[in-house]
């Protein structure tokens, strides 16, 4: 699976991906919640967008990763090397807001109440399931189709699967958050990979001289 991965990371150059902003996030978010798989979709996109999750790695994601044996939302999902790029393991870090959304997403899966009862079933099982195979989920790029019409029809020109992942690096980085720990949140090996990432913006510059 790993070198799947690899090759449609190849195939489809995403780091100069559009940076979204705030007002095109919430146009995305709105036109989500008004069409079917709603809360799947929602909790897709946000994982791009608040964890910096390749698209590739959300795809691959088990029930499993993001639920403790006793019930709980992970803090940390622990990918594998077969489930991120380039055949090396990483840590995701899950923001509050985005462990609330997959607790959402999972209640609503299953009509739980709790996520106990998801306990007593294949939690080995993806994620994010999809109507053709609920087993297995979506592929790297069928998850990647989803976001390109997804952003063709909001209207949003220049955005692909890789803007969440730009736009997380991006945000913090104006918010002063050091290169290198972008690196370790990003996952890359190379800090110059990480930079080619953030975008240089107005609000970036204006943060920079007000530290004057």
């Amino acid at each position: 699976m790993s070198s799947l991965i690899n090759w449609f990371y190849r195939k489809n150059d995403m780091s100069q991906a559009k940076v979204l902003n705030e007002r095109e996030i919430k146009k995305c978010l709105l036109y989500i919640s008004a069409r079917r798989h709603a809360s799947r979709n929602r909790c897709q996109f946000l994982l791009t967008h608040q964890s910096g999750m390749r698209v590739g790695e959300v795809a691959a994601l088990r029930i499993c990763d993001v639920l403790t044996t006793d019930g709980q939302i992970k803090e940390e999902v622990r990918l594998s090397a077969e489930q991120t790029k380039g055949d090396h393991s990483r840590v995701v870090y899950l923001p509050t807001k985005l462990q609330q959304e997959l607790k959402s997403y999972l209640l609503t899966r299953f009509k739980v109440k709790d996520l106990q009862p998801i306990l007593v079933t294949d939690t080995s099982r993806a994620l994010f399931a999809t109507q053709k195979n609920n087993k297995r989920g979506f592929s790297a790029n069928t998850l990647a189709q989803y976001f390109h019409y997804l952003y063709k029809d909001v209207g949003i020109e220049g955005a692909s699967s890789h803007s969440g992942r730009r736009g997380f690096l991006t945000s913090l980085a104006s918010k002063g958050v050091s290169v290198r720990v972008l690196q370790e949140l990003a996952g890359h090996k190379s800090l110059a990979v990480t930079q080619r990432y953030i975008e240089v913006n107005h609000q970036l510059l204006r943060n920079a001289v007000e530290l004057v």
